[in-house]
């Protein structure tokens, strides 16, 4: 069977990937829509209402406006949103298949919400663990997290590649969101269950792509002291059967580089490799994943799959 596919906003960051990683697929059509036509909401309505999934690449305006160019009685067409207009909705399915119940709920829904970069990073790492009240849920959480230049779009981009001389003060990481409300913390706050939004330090650095999501723990603030050991125990099970998360060994004997931790192993593919360090009087939790893949078109592609009933891993690399 072949599935018809509409990307709006399809040359963007994301949408440029999503349209890479689906080219060559004999299961999928792209449908694509006459550039002088794009911007034509009738053209546009005419395009997601012909397509099986329409992936969302646009800002959080745009994108509701696009999911209301659905026609009232359609129920076959499928979106995939990549903004975070709808990622707290509660009409809209958070796309991470990975979470406990959430596969089920993607295969069945009509509207996917994709996670956020930075958000997929801490999801993955602490939403298991206050499910279990392994933490609790009013824990005092901070969030460190490193990444590449893409994740920033198409013109932060240019302002890395295209000048002939980057000026000093872009050659060194750069802190960002210093206001304290980036915009990934409703979706990290409300999937995880907190009590409280999370003190998140963003940082954007000189290399394309490539994720570090690093998050402490104190663990004389945790119940029944928990040790780098049970939270790793924890966190393995978890993810036993998952193929796109990989719980790595205890204190990083593996994925380490002569001691240190590049941000860059898992870029072009759609695996995140979760990390525990730590002794017995502190705890560092580390995701590691590609922003432009499990961080973007990799985790939209593999719910596009689960929705339409193929294998999550097919276009996609583990």
């Amino acid at each position: 069977m072949t599935y018809k596919v509409f990307i709006d906003g399809r040359h963007g960051t994301t949408g440029l990937k999503i349209d890479e990683r689906l080219a060559g697929r004999s299961d999928i059509e792209i449908l694509s829509i006459p550039e002088d036509q794009r911007k034509d909401p009738r053209v546009k309505a005419d395009y997601i209402n012909a397509a099986d999934a329409v992936f969302l690449c646009l800002p959080d305006a745009a994108s509701r406006e696009s999911v209301a160019l659905l026609a009232p009685d359609n129920t076959r067409t499928r979106f995939l949103d990549a903004s975070t207009a709808h990622r707290t909705h509660p009409d809209w399915v958070y796309g991470m298949p990975e979470l406990h119940g959430q596969r089920e709920r993607i295969r069945a829904s009509q509207r996917i919400a994709v996670p956020g970069c930075h958000a997929t990073g801490f999801i993955l790492t602490v939403a298991p663990l206050v499910a279990a009240n392994i933490v609790p849920a009013d824990y005092p959480f901070s969030v460190f997290s490193l990444s590449g230049y893409s994740g920033a779009g198409k013109e932060m981009i240019a302002k890395y590649e295209e000048p002939a001389s980057l000026p000093d003060t872009m050659k060194s990481p750069r802190l960002y969101a210093l206001g304290l409300a980036h915009k990934h913390l409703p979706e990290m706050t409300a999937l995880c269950g907190l009590a409280h939004t999370p003190l998140f330090t963003p940082v954007i650095a000189n290399f394309a792509q490539g994720m570090l999501v690093s998050i402490p723990l104190l663990p004389r603030l945790l119940p029944g002291k928990a040790s780098p050991e049970s939270v790793h125990a924890h966190l393995s099970a978890y993810y036993a059967n998952e193929t796109f998360v990989k719980v790595m060994p205890l204190g990083g004997t593996e994925g380490l580089d002569a001691g240190f931790l590049p941000a860059t192993t898992c870029n072009n593919t759609n695996r995140a490799e979760l990390f525990v360090f730590g002794h017995a009087e502190q705890i560092l939790l580390v995701a590691r994943f590609d922003n432009l893949g499990k961080g973007a078109s990799g985790a939209a592609i593999q719910c596009m799959n689960a929705m339409l009933g193929l294998a999550e891993t097919t276009s996609l690399q583990a």
